[in-house]
């Protein structure tokens, strides 16, 4: 591979443009993440069963991202490279969040209704990471390396921005009188209003994103990887690809299993969890209760403070010297955080464990990917972004599926045991950290880095 030519560092305003349009695309996710196990709690769904509805959503982004990944590489039009794909996701996006919500209001019976819902959950969450994917990449595209920590940060910024509009946009229009409550198996109307604004939002900040970046043209690209012609013309499989992934791919990898199934069960059972830590609400008083509708919009409270939480970490992270001991410390304060719930029976001293939890969030939304992006060629960045997915997808995957069962081994009664394994898991991804050794595969890099004089003695 010929050596890149040293990428120009970006303006402020220019890394600010690149993750923009994750602002709107993350609302959707959080509306998704704090309300879908409230949807199909009302829609009839036992809490045994809760976790089995997730599986679809993951599944579906393990097989479709790679993809996408690997189509993005090969794409250049008018729009751009990665640009399509977030146009096709947002679409897609909009159409579902649209129909999510008013799964209880088609008269299906309970058992379609909860088909129907678990179909557009699936297509809502393969939309998003649609969307997601295509800044990730536009960030490993066009930043250089010493700017990434920084490009992500911004992009971890706007993501938990986006997520504190998402997860109070319940509470706050209950507060102003939007109806919490619905009769049978209808989503109240607040829950229904929430994603109907966040559908605003999205195609605003999709809009905004295609008229202010401007992805390089595949000459200036291969320049700045240093890919020669005849790099262009190989051809490369997924089976190739995984076979010659860097090490750290794996390593990472690992650590991200844990996370991501700890907050998969934090999706799962926090509104149950909350509702009986601090409202008085066990499983046997139904979903269409006054404490557990309230307890619900409180979950999207809570949800927002981790993401404060995370704002105000991802502030502190840069002044570590040793990222992986960045990483490690913000995964064990998130799993104390997790476990400490156990202790609070009032709704405000909630607060504490989930700004706990917002260190995790942050360590995970910058540091994998400053991680991977560092150790692979520009040739391969969606190809490879698209297979790293995979360690987000199959934890949940495996999570789901095993989250009806642990549900039960745990005493099948308080949802709340589920929120302390997702602290235990935490903890263990944090100790997997010691796993990662960073490697660089542009000379630049190494060069660049900020983080790379001190990341041999961890």
């Amino acid at each position: 591979m010929n050596s890149p030519i040293k990428k120009a560092d970006l303006g402020f305003w220019q890394l600010w443009n690149l993750s923009f349009g994750f602002f709107g695309v993350q609302i959707a996710y959080a509306l998704q993440s704090a309300n879908i196990s409230r949807i199909f709690a009302t829609l009839g769904a036992d809490p045994h069963e809760l976790s089995y509805f997730w599986i679809l959503p993951p599944l579906a982004g393990l097989i479709i991202q790679p993809i996408i990944g690997t189509l993005s590489d090969r794409t250049w039009n008018r729009f751009g490279r990665r640009l399509p794909y977030l146009l096709f996701g947002s679409i897609l996006a909009v159409i579902v969040m649209a129909l999510l919500p008013n799964a209880g209001s088609f008269h299906f019976a309970v058992g379609a209704a909860l088909i129907f819902g678990a179909i557009a959950l699936m297509f809502l969450d393969l939309s998003i990471n649609i969307s997601m994917q295509p800044f990730k990449m536009l960030v490993g595209d066009m930043v250089n390396e010493k700017q990434k920590g920084l490009a992500y940060s911004i992009q971890s910024f706007l993501c938990n921005a986006g997520s504190v509009v998402g997860f109070i946009f319940p509470f706050v229009l209950a507060w102003i009188g939007v109806s919490n409550i619905a009769e049978g198996n209808k989503v109240p109307d607040s829950v229904t209003y929430s994603f109907y604004g966040g559908v605003a939002i999205l195609i605003i900040c999709v809009i905004y994103t295609f008229l202010k970046v401007k992805e390089m043209p595949p000459k200036e690209y291969a320049a700045y990887h240093g890919i020669t012609q005849e790099q262009n013309k190989e051809k490369s499989n997924f089976a190739s690809l995984l076979v010659n992934a860097p090490k750290v791919f794996w390593t990472v990898g690992l650590v991200q299993f844990f996370c991501w199934a700890a907050f998969m069960y934090m999706w799962t059972y926090n509104t149950g969890a909350v509702a009986e830590l601090a409202f008085g609400w066990s499983s046997d008083q139904g979903t269409q209760t006054v404490n557990y509708n309230e307890a619900a919009n409180w979950s999207g409270i809570l949800f927002a403070v981790q993401a404060i939480g995370s704002v105000i970490w991802a502030a502190i992270l840069p002044q570590f010297k040793n990222r992986k001991m960045a990483y490690c410390i913000s995964l064990l304060i998130g799993g104390i955080g997790f476990i400490s719930t156990m202790f609070f029976h009032d709704k405000w001293l909630l607060f504490i464990s989930y700004l706990m939890v917002g260190t995790a969030w942050a360590a995970m939304l910058a540091m994998p990917f400053t991680i991977l992006t560092n150790s692979i060629s520009g040739k391969h960045m969606g190809a490879y972004l698209g297979l790293f997915n995979g360690t987000i997808t199959i934890p949940q995957i495996v999570a789901a599926a095993l989250g009806g069962v642990i549900f039960s081994m745990l005493g099948g009664h308080h949802q709340v045991n589920m929120i302390i394994l997702a602290g235990i898991l935490l903890i263990i991804g944090g100790f997997s950290v010691f796993f990662i050794k960073e490697t660089y595969a542009e000379k630049t890099a190494v060069k660049t880095d900020p983080y790379i004089e001190e990341r041999e003695p961890f």
